[in-house]
């Protein structure tokens, strides 16, 4: 598998239409007005149900699923992040992208919330790989920001999905569908 593109992609919504110009710079304003948009109260996911969920759709997708559904009703940012081919390294370049969201995450409008970290392949290799590879990548981000950049570890939950979540489902081997995406879960209890 390729190592990611470092670009940016912001969504209100969990699926993104191929083809739309999402990529552009990344800001800390931006990540948190995009991280901050909650509608209501934030509905209860079962985190361990989900990743049941991935497992058990290898090849097949997790986005139709009602549980993956209630995820779409939440903020979140999909911000794609180089890491080194077919490794949880997250390549240097990458870090002023991942410090950049940790800034927002420590900004007192964010503070409060908690968040997934769903790592995403494309279709690029065989599905239980991909699906292997993203956890650990998710683990590796949501490791980043908990200790180098101090974020709580009570605020960041990690999922891997593998290519059962393409943002391009006409191109599945496309770079687009290699990214990292935030959502906002609710307030932390």
């Amino acid at each position: 598998m390729k190592g990611f593109r470092l670009a940016t992609m912001l969504a209100a919504g969990l699926l993104l239409a191929p083809g739309h110009p999402f990529a552009q710079e990344l800001s800390g304003p931006q990540v948190v007005r995009t991280l901050g948009r909650l509608q209501g109260g934030a509905p209860a996911i079962d985190l361990a149900l989900l990743m049941e969920e991935a497992a058990a759709s290898a090849g097949k997708g997790v986005a139709a699923l009602p549980d993956w559904q209630k995820l779409s009703k939440l903020s979140q940012l999909i911000v794609e992040i180089d890491f080194e081919n077919d490794s949880i390294a997250i390549e240097p370049k990458s870090y002023r992208t991942v410090g950049m969201i940790a800034d927002a995450l420590h900004h007192p409008n964010l503070r409060r919330y908690k968040f997934l970290v769903v790592g995403h392949t494309s279709s690029t290799g065989d599905a239980k790989h991909n699906l292997d590879l993203s956890q650990k990548r998710a683990n590796a981000i949501t490791e980043a920001l908990s200790t180098t950049f101090a974020i709580a570890p009570d605020r960041l939950f990690a999922i891997g999905v593998g290519e059962e979540w393409l943002v391009d489902p006409s191109n599945p081997q496309a770079a687009d569908n290699r990214r990292v995406q935030l959502v906002n879960l609710g307030l932390v209890k």
